[in-house]
Order: C-alpha cells, then sequence, then structure tokens
C-alpha cells in the first residue's frame, strides 16, 4: 500500500528566504573596539539638534508624568516638525534633517502632522518605525546620559537639560500637540531647525561629550568610564588633526595617518599618553582586512545569476573565478611582492595603504589585504595590546577568516600555486556564509515555517542568489564624531582640510 504523507497543514511547504547581514561575520572584532572606543556615538546619530531635542521631550515628559504612548507621539510629532523647518526654509544640503524626503508630500497648504506621524499607518507616515528616528539615538542618548527610559518612557538622564535649551524647543512641543500646523505658526519654531546655532545647547553638549564641567575642566573621578574612554578619542582624533589635518583626507583617514601607521602612535606626547590610542591602532588596522573580506564576497556573489537565470555556478566555477585573477606564481613569490610592513627602525609602514592606491577593484588587490593583515598577526609584528585589540578574539583560538587563519594557509600553501590558495579562500567563504546562515535559521511566526538568512543558496550543487551584498567598509564612527565635534565648535573643515580650534585644544588638552 502507498501512502502520501503531507507536511503540517499549519506551516507553509519551503524555507522561506530573507536577506542577510554580515554574511561572513567577520566584522566583530572591529565593531566591538568600535563600540568600547566610542561610546555614544553612532554610525548614524548625526546631529547634536536631535539630542537636545530629546533631552527636551523627556524633561517636558518628566514634568507632566507622561506614559509609553504620549512621549512616543511626542518624539514622532517633533522629528515631523525638525524636517518641516528644514523643508519649509529651503534645504542645505550641510543639514539634511532625518526624514524630511518622506514628510514633504504633507507639506501642501499647511503641514499636515497628525498624518505625517501617523501611528495607525507607518508606511505611509514619515517613519516606518514606531519610534520614528529615536531607534536611532536612543542607544547613545542613554549611554551620553541625556535621556533616561524608565519602564519605557522617556525621562531626564543624569545630564539634566539645561533651561535655556528646554526653552530653545519649547515652540515646536507646543505645535507638537496640534493635528494641522500652519507655515506661519511653523515659523515660531525656527529656533529649533538644524543649523541654527544656540549657545547654551553648544555648552551644554560639549561638557557632556567631552566630559569637562566649568568651562571645559575635566575631573576623571566625575565621569564615568564611558564618558572618559569618549573623551580619550576625541583627544586622539584632536591630535591627529593637529599632526595630519592639512593633508586633506577625511577624519578616519586622518586618524589612521597618526595611530595606525608610523611612529607618533608611540612617540608624541599627547598620543603616546594615551592608552585607548592603542586599542584605535589595532582596530583601524584589522579594518583593512574586514573590507577586503566584505569586498571579495560581495565580487563573487555579484557574479552568480538568480535561480531562475542562466547564470547559476557551480562551486568549481566560482573556485576558477579567482583564481583566474591570481597570478601564476607560488604563494611565497607573492609574498616577496608585497609593499613592506615595517621600516629599518620598526615602524609600521602602510603598506595596505600602498595596496589600495596602486590596485584597481579587481579581487586580488582584496586577496592581498589578506595576505598582509596574515603577516601582521604573526607574534612580534605588532605590540601586544595593539594585537589583542587586532585579533580581537573571544577565544584564544584562530577563528573562521580571521588573520591568524589566513596566516594558517598561507604556511599551508607556501610552495603551492597562488591559484590553489585562491580557490582554497573561495571555499572557505562558502563554507563561512552557509554556517553563518545556519546559525541564522529562525522559525517564522507568519508561515509556521523556517525562514534563512541569506542571499546565496545551494540548489543541485550549483549556487544562485537572491540579491547582491554590500561591499561598503564598516562604520567606524569616527567621521560621525568629528562631524559632532565640529558642530561642537571643537573642529573645523574648510576646503577639505581639518583643523581643530584654540576652544577645542584647551578643553581636549591637546597641546604637547
Amino acid at each position: 500500500m502507498t501512502a502520501n504523507i503531507h507536511g503540517p497543514a499549519w506551516a507553509l511547504e519551503g524555507l522561506g528566504v530573507r536577506s542577510g547581514r554580515y554574511p561572513l561575520a567577520v566584522e566583530g572584532p572591529v565593531m566591538r573596539a568600535v563600540d568600547r572606543l566610542v561610546p555614544g556615538v553612532s554610525t548614524v546619530t548625526r546631529y547634536i539638534r536631535y539630542h537636545s531635542m530629546y533631552a527636551a521631550i523627556a524633561a517636558h515628559a518628566g514634568q507632566n508624568a507622561w506614559d509609553i504612548a504620549a512621549c512616543r507621539q511626542s518624539v514622532r510629532r517633533s522629528e515631523v516638525l525638525l524636517a518641516a523647518l528644514q523643508h519649509h526654509d529651503g534645504p542645505d544640503p550641510a543639514w539634511l534633517a532625518h526624514g524630511v524626503d518622506r514628510m514633504r508630500r504633507f507639506c501642501v497648504a499647511e503641514l499636515e502632522l497628525a498624518r505625517a506621524a501617523d501611528e495607525e499607518h507607518l508606511s505611509q507616515s514619515y517613519s516606518p518605525r514606531r519610534w520614528g528616528f529615536w531607534d536611532q539615538y536612543g542607544g547613545p542618548a542613554m549611554i551620553l546620559g541625556t535621556v533616561d527610559v524608565r519602564d519605557g518612557a522617556l525621562r531626564p538622564g543624569r545630564h539634566v537639560c539645561p533651561p535655556a535649551v528646554k526653552n530653545l524647543f519649547a515652540p515646536l512641543l507646543s505645535l507638537a500637540a496640534r493635528d494641522v500646523v500652519s507655515f506661519t505658526d511653523l515659523e515660531t519654531a525656527g529656533q529649533a531647525a538644524l543649523g541654527v546655532p544656540c549657545p547654551a545647547e553648544r555648552e551644554w553638549l560639549t561638557d557632556v561629550l567631552t566630559a569637562t564641567r566649568d568651562g571645559g575642566a575635566h575631573v576623571p573621578e566625575d565621569w564615568e568610564a564611558s564618558d572618559r574612554t569618549r573623551r580619550a578619542t576625541l583627544r586622539i582624533l584632536a591630535r591627529a588633526i593637529d599632526l595630519h589635518g592639512h593633508e586633506g583626507d577625511g577624519y578616519q583617514e586622518t586618524l589612521r595617518s597618526a595611530v595606525a601607521f608610523g611612529e607618533e602612535a608611540t612617540t608624541d606626547p599627547v598620543l603616546a599618553a594615551i592608552p585607548e590610542t592603542a586599542g584605535w591602532r589595532g582596530a583601524l588596522l584589522r579594518h583593512y582586512s574586514v573590507g577586503a573580506w566584505r569586498r571579495l564576497w560581495a565580487a563573487l556573489v555579484a557574479g552568480v545569476g538568480s535561480k531562475d537565470g542562466e547564470a547559476d555556478r557551480s562551486a568549481e566555477d566560482l573556485r576558477d573565478w579567482l583564481a583566474q585573477q591570481t597570478p601564476d606564481a607560488d604563494v611565497r613569490q607573492v609574498l616577496d611582492g608585497l609593499p613592506p610592513l615595517k621600516s629599518s627602525a620598526g615602524q609600521l609602514l602602510p603598506a595596505e595603504r600602498q595596496l589600495l592606491a596602486q590596485g584597481t577593484d579587481a579581487p586580488m588587490t582584496d586577496v592581498l589585504l589578506l595576505m598582509v593583515g596574515a603577516l601582521r598577526s604573526r607574534e612580534g609584528h605588532l605590540p601586544g595590546d595593539v594585537r589583542a585589540v587586532f585579533l580581537g578574539r573571544q577565544r584564544h583560538w584562530a577563528e573562521f577568516l580571521d588573520p591568524t587563519w589566513v596566516d594558517g594557509l598561507i604556511n599551508d600553501y607556501i610552495d603551492r600555486s597562488a591559484r590553489d590558495l585562491a580557490a582554497r579562500l573561495v571555499d572557505d567563504m562558502l563554507a563561512q556564509s552557509r554556517r553563518v546562515a545556519l546559525a541564522k535559521l529562525r522559525t517564522d511566526p507568519a508561515t509556521g515555517g523556517l525562514k534563512i538568512f541569506s542571499r546565496l543558496h545551494l540548489r543541485n550543487e550549483r549556487y544562485f542568489k537572491t540579491g547582491d551584498e554590500g561591499d561598503s567598509d564598516i562604520g567606524t564612527r569616527i567621521p560621525q564624531l568629528g562631524f559632532l565635534a565640529e558642530q561642537l565648535g571643537l573642529f573645523a573643515a574648510v576646503d577639505n582640510c581639518r583643523t581643530v580650534t584654540a576652544e577645542g585644544r584647551r578643553i581636549l588638552e591637546t597641546n604637547p
């Protein structure tokens, strides 16, 4: 007798597919280091004005005992008003308010505030997130101490919002109680718009960000560990700007020039005295390897077709893809052709920068960067405190695709063809992507089935994709920190050159 067995009726047949983030899981060491070294700043917290606004809302919420619903409504409506102020005054590319693009359609004859901030139909509002852009600023604000959250409602933090800053937002919070706001009434809140200076805000948030009081005095015992670490990073960045800001690079590359390479990290009297300098050297050097893996993986996936097309690929096809872009030489010869990693005096040389400058977007450049990272991981190449951050291990042994893993492959393949090593790197990436995807496997409550978070999938021994992978570098938060410091008058940017203001040097104590 033949029986047909059908799966459970409450679950849809098949495996649900979702796009996953960090498909090779190589970003962790840098992200953990950055999280520790730049507390209270994120890659999406761009403006000090939002920190002030949320603090003012929290002060108002505490004074009036607002519950979660009232806080959320005030946050959403205030964010719409801030975006509407910029839209009404004319867009300024230097001050791009969050949500301004989605908010424009609610500004015709007047601002339809209730519709723009609607919580029932989020997809049709200025933001699809229930708490709007507070979701981005909330974590940093609580670390900074400008806002606290109690039972889900916003309340004043350990650094209480000053009366002058509350007054700055009083007209805006008054308008937030309305469902419709005329453009004439909107102008009454104009002082709260992005880019409009407020000395009280600047003084208050300068103290918070730099861990100072009484006009710039820093007393370590008065501040939490996260405050002292953030101040240390600001001091390192400020000193890097003093040394290299004239070179025309952005904040991140300016920091790298002073800290990652050369002797200044250990000989400059300011940088050498700050323990966090070693952490930044390790994080910025590891950042090169992380970026190389991300670009290499994105390039591999880009050459794979969808499941409905004709460009699906076998593992052998993908091995050949990278091997064919690799020189016809053995691994030892490739290593000999790398730029020098150290000077005769033992100082780190910018081999990674040289490879990126002389190379193209070709995947082989990224393979060479991985090899440089492997060599830097060896005992004795980096000081112990730098090496600990560079490796960023959560365990005591090599982790998948970390620099010591690549170094092990180099040792295994040292006298073999570099093309064999390239093929092995492809195999390791494919295996790691599968491990990461399976580790993220979850039950989908909407279907009762399983869903897997990946863009590359295997069917009948052939790979197909459901989308391309991102190849951008992960954030270090240094550009955001630099821009926040600009808004506070600590740094200045003119003609692509960065400088530290006299006030910045005094507060951050960067004069040697």
